[in-house]
């Protein structure tokens, strides 16, 4: 038992008792206080869906009310004068029916879903409107009896809120359970990101079914303890406004914590019961204080509870997540991941597999071979479709033609839960976590579904010593020791990536997939996971995707290199390193030459963006602590450091997105503090945040209209078409086609062009060369150069050789202080001067 459930248990047991004589005080009923629990358990039951699993339903006063009618019906017509009986057939309708609808109704996600559960609503209420014979219609169904049961007449008042406070508390350490369970913890992950979880196992829709099946028989049971207080049932609940009310209770409680749906249905009878005797509308005032909950406090009354708990005993602030990070040295893959035997010849094979999306060809003809106990590396330009192919291996997409293998065994077109059961794990280009979650928990679900025991609704998910254990291990081997209880989204982006490359590992897979495992992490930490990724290959083939050419040269034992669809090179290293094709299509002139010629400096002498003691906090971590610097007019600043550092988190205070908390931030003279995002992006500052951040499904023209439309204020070089397109002259063929049919190079062209759409003074960097071919890389490098004439450069990247040759001086973080500010030619040249500024 969790500590929040060993504080909650015990506190819900004391309200329960305390409620009827709270209510009484005030001149209320023992029936209102019965109502309280009714309404506790009916939010109680629809949170399973709306905080723990992330489906919300508009429609669930439906379950409610089939609960009361069934068990209405049942005692006259089945069970005459009965109590346990009409409430177990009714519980056994309510979750026969929520199982067939949600074999329906599940099958659409988000909006649609909702839609349809509130469709669901709208029909039951006219079904039982209109059916009079059965239900009695407008004038309801009446008759119902409490009986005597085991000498205990339960006609009274009293004894009957005895009988539903104690149902209550049992469904609440009922639900307590589950939320601890293996089956509650992979719900969270459901709502978290459906995607990975299947990826890591879980058939995702059996668990919803599960969830909507329980969540629909717990509100139907509320239903039945409804009917028996009021020993009447009606068509009301059913309606579309009862499930409106049921879910504002649930928000306005607390969605994610345990009890906090209770709290809002105790809010919600107080508030009618007290309003209603001052005005009719009350209604209305609970609509618009249900708007406020939703703008102002997501969490509810509990967060509000959590926030002035925190103004009287303030949390203790930290360092930032990555601060507490225990990395050592690498080791050999634990036993307990390792396959039993080898397999002779290749054990993964993708053959002839072609993939088109519309109108264009994103795999064609493609062929690759992985033999066991090897590096398989797949390399090629932006674009090229090796994505595509990870994703046609994977399971993700089904190929249109050609065959995927998996030992002797055909994978393709399976679903990705059933992929992972036979022996693949993967990792993604673009961090696919469960960010809600702790380090730990994210690890400790891939372990867990693979160990019996996983669809367990009952034990806790804590307390499985051999998942625990496996999950422990496997931080302690990655070097994640130390962050188990951090945020998988407090973590740095190079924390994220290996903790990404960590939860395939954990899978235990026959196969490994590596889709660009060593972007966003800095020099020394990037030789540490390729020593890692190598090390795990002699026990388990890997097959990767990765643009860090000269890491690739130096582990990969074979290399596959597409272009364009198709395969351009299969075979070693050596044949890939010494094909023409590979060296024009993909590799270019080369990080070394690139850092070797002369850049001559545009820095002006004054400044144009400071920074004074700069303090930001994201919640109670600490990130950057009393950071100080200056941007000069056509300057370019790199700045450093390690995963953690708090480089990104720089970027994102000076751009408004994260507030900092103390100190001063000036941009031409002119005060930036307090303002918001929007007001900093309009006086002059472009951001191209890591990731890019498109708009996908609009065009490159409407991104760079996006950024321009609200950013004609004269506050620095007027940035209009033609002058990107000077710029960036490969976005003119593609200036009509949508952002995320673009390849990586030419997203972080528009990344930057969007940037610096209407008038930019200065322009923000964050890892802009991250997943770019060496060609593309090129290309930005001299583009960035070019624009040093025009506005200055703040550039965050973990390839040093380049940020170094780029800019002009070099601001070094390290945990959120500035340790190093200084010219960036002494740390090109000096590389002990290097490795004692940038700890390499």
């Amino acid at each position: 038992m969790t500590r929040t459930d060993r504080f909650t248990l015990p506190a819900f047991a004391v309200a329960l008792i305390v409620l009827p004589l709270g209510l009484q005080a005030i001149g209320l009923t023992l029936t209102s206080a019965t109502d309280v629990v009714v309404f506790a358990v009916a939010c109680l039951g629809l949170n399973i869906l709306v905080g723990q699993t992330g489906l919300v339903s508009f429609g669930h006063g439906a379950f409610f009310g089939l609960g009361a009618y069934a068990a209405a019906i049942s005692q006259r017509a089945f069970f005459p004068g009965g109590l346990i009986a009409p409430a177990l057939f009714a519980l056994a309708f309510v979750a026969l029916t929520a199982v067939l609808l949600g074999l329906l109704i599940l099958r659409r996600r988000g909006v649609y879903f909702s839609l349809l559960t509130l469709a669901l609503s709208a029909l039951s209420f006219t079904v039982a409107y209109r059916w009079t014979a059965l239900t009695g219609g407008e004038s309801g169904f009446g008759g119902v009896v409490r009986p005597t049961l085991f000498g205990f007449d339960l006609g009274q008042s009293g004894l009957w809120y005895g009988v539903v406070a104690a149902c209550g508390f049992a469904v609440l350490v009922g639900l307590a359970r589950l939320r601890r369970s293996p089956v509650g913890s992979v719900l969270e992950a459901i709502r978290e990101n459906e995607q990975r979880a299947r990826f890591l196992g879980y058939p995702t829709t059996r668990y919803k079914l599960l969830a909507f099946t329980v969540s629909a028989a717990v509100t139907g049971f509320a239903g039945v303890l409804s009917v028996l207080t009021h020993r009447f049932a009606s068509a009301e609940p059913l309606g579309i406004a009862f499930s409106g009310e049921l879910l504002a209770m649930v928000v306005i409680g607390g969605m994610r914590s345990l009890a906090g749906p209770a709290i809002g249905a105790l809010f919600f009878i107080l508030f009618r019961e007290l309003l209603s005797i001052w005005t009719g509308d009350w209604l209305f005032w609970f609509g618009l204080l249900f708007i406020g909950f939703i703008l102002f406090s997501p969490d509810g009354l509990v967060g509000i509870g959590r926030r002035v708990l925190r103004l009287i005993r303030p949390a203790p602030t930290e360092d930032a997540a990555m601060a507490g990070r225990k990395a050592g040295a690498p080791e050999n893959l634990p036993d307990f991941l390792r396959p039993a035997g080898a397999v002779a010849g290749d054990i993964l094979a993708a053959d002839h597999i072609s993939k088109r999306f519309g109108g264009i060809k994103a795999v064609e003809d493609v062929s690759i071979a992985v033999r066991d106990r090897t590096l398989h590396a797949l390399i090629g330009p932006n674009g090229a479709g090796k994505t595509t192919a990870f994703n046609l291996i994977s399971g993700m997409f089904r190929p249109d033609t050609g065959d995927v293998t998996l030992e002797g065994r055909s994978i393709a077109g399976m679903a990705p839960e059933r992929i992972c059961e036979a022996g693949l794990g993967r990792s993604f280009q673009i961090t696919n976590l469960f960010p809600a979650l702790t380090v730990e928990e994210n690890v400790r679900l891939a372990v867990q579904g693979r160990h019996p025991g996983r669809f367990d609704p009952w034990g806790d998910a804590r307390r499985r010593g051999e998942v625990v254990a496996e999950t422990a291990e496997i931080l302690r081997w990655l070097g994640l020791a130390g962050l188990e209880r951090a945020e998988a989204g407090s973590l740095s982006y190079g924390g994220q990536r290996l903790l990404d490359m960590g939860v395939a590992l954990a899978t235990k897979p026959r196969v490994l997939l590596l889709d660009e495992p060593l972007a966003g992490l800095a020099a020394a930490e990037r030789g540490r996971i390729g020593d890692i990724i190598k090390r795990v290959s002699t026990e388990v083939p890997v097959l990767m995707v990765e643009h860090d050419i000269d890491r690739v040269f130096q582990i990969a034992d074979a290399v596959t290199v597409m272009n364009e669809g198709r395969v351009l090179v299969d075979g070693t290293v050596e044949d890939a390193r010494s094909s023409k094709a590979v060296q024009e299509v993909y590799i270019g002139s080369g990080t070394a030459a690139m850092a070797a010629k002369p850049r001559p400096s545009a820095a002006g002498a004054r400044t144009l963006l400071s920074l004074e003691g700069v303090d930001t906090f994201y919640g109670k971590s600490h990130i950057l602590n009393g950071v100080t610097f200056d941007v000069h007019e056509n300057e370019i600043i790199a700045l450093l450091g390690r995963n953690g550092a708090g480089k990104s988190t720089c970027l994102k205070t000076i751009t408004g997105i994260a507030p900092h908390a103390a100190g001063r931030i000036r941009l031409a003279g002119e005060s930036l503090d307090g303002r918001s995002a929007a007001a900093i992006a309009r006086a002059g500052i472009g951001y191209v945040p890591q990731g890019r951040g498109l708009f996908a499904g609009m065009s490159v023209a409407e991104n760079l209209e996006l950024g321009r439309l609200r950013r004609r204020t004269g506050n620095g070089v007027h940035w209009d078409e033609e002058r990107i397109l000077s710029y960036f002259p490969r976005l003119r063929e593609r200036w009509r086609t949508a952002a995320d049919y673009l390849s990586g190079g030419e997203q972080q062209m528009v990344a930057v062009a969007r940037a610096l759409s209407g008038d930019t003074r200065v322009l923000l960097l964050d890892e802009p060369f991250e997943g770019l071919a060496p060609a593309v890389v090129e290309s930005l490098f001299e583009t960035f150069d070019a624009l040093r004439r025009e506005v200055s450069i703040v550039i965050v990247d973990h390839n040093l050789d380049l940020a170094l040759a780029l800019s002009d001086r070099t601001v070094a973080l390290e945990r959120g202080r500035v340790m190093h500010v200084g010219p960036s030619r002494a740390l090109r040249d000096d590389l002990d001067l290097r490795r004692k500024v940038l700890w390499l």
